[in-house]
């Protein structure tokens, strides 16, 4: 399938969707986000790939959110159009692990993608932000209940409510990113902490995922039951009985994902 706004390439169990608009600084365009939204279809489907990197081209930008001209034209109506945030929401529930690769700026609808994804690693020279509110508008993409789910609700108001940009020292130091590294450094590390989630069962994964997903806003005791449920699910599987046995023998764990 050929790209217009977007990059897709695949190193072994890894695939990896770019934004490829650096002219904008990876602005996310309407188009961009279906290109994305294919790209993740075509890796969800491929039984090679583990886990799913979302990155920007060249080294300036993540993505610095929306374009502004498209935005410039909404209405009332559009706001409850799935657009981004359903984009962002695929993203989410995807089964496989999905890494963000922050290379540069994310800012509004690019913060918002970062924090749709499991894991965040970031490029040290890397900004951050929610700067919607200069515009009259909010962060809808998720933005007001994915960062408040994940820094808590007073670091999240006073991002949103002030615009401000954080460094990416600061966004490891409350837990937005869990990792800062040098840029040249930034693809070595997203390598490594992909090779970590690829040695483990991959229905391990996918069930850990939906575990925490979906757990994290039900009250303890459903959230404990969906657990058991899953680990139900997980002790009967042919990667369960590999991995014991692998253990006490000694030797690296060959899971089929069954």
């Amino acid at each position: 399938m050929t790209f217009q706004n977007i990059v897709i390439s695949k190193e072994s169990q890894l695939g990896v969707i770019k934004i490829n608009r650096p002219e904008v600084r990876n602005a996310l365009d309407s188009e961009t986000l279906k290109e994305m939204e294919k790209a993740l279809e075509l890796f969800e489907k491929d039984e090679e790939v583990g886990v799913i990197v979302f990155t920007g081209a060249g080294e300036k930008s993540f993505a610095a959110g929306a374009d502004i001209r498209q935005l410039q034209k909404k209405n009332a109506l559009d706001a409850l159009l799935p657009g981004m945030s359903g984009v962002y929401q695929r993203i989410e529930n995807a089964s496989k692990v999905t890494i963000a690769a922050i290379n540069g700026f994310a800012l509004g609808g690019g913060c918002e993608l970062a924090l749709a994804c499991d894991i965040r690693i970031a490029a040290r020279h890397a900004k951050i932000g929610l700067p919607e509110l200069n515009l009259a508008i909010i962060p809808s993409a998720g933005g007001t209940q994915r960062l408040t789910r994940l820094i808590g609700k007073g670091r999240a108001l006073e991002m949103i409510l002030t615009g401000e940009m954080i460094t990416a020292e600061k966004a490891e130091q409350i837990g937005l990113v869990s990792q800062v590294v040098p840029i040249e450094e930034l693809w070595t590390a997203v390598k490594e902490k992909a090779a970590k989630i690829l040695s483990k069962g991959p229905l391990a994964v996918r069930l850990a995922k939906i575990a925490v997903n979906q757990g994290a806003d039900l009250d303890i005791h459903t959230a404990l039951t969906l657990e058991k449920l899953a680990q139900g699910i997980l002790f009967n599987s042919e990667d369960k009985k590999e991995g014991c046995q692998a253990f006490l023998e000694k030797r690296a764990a060959q899971f089929k994902g069954r």
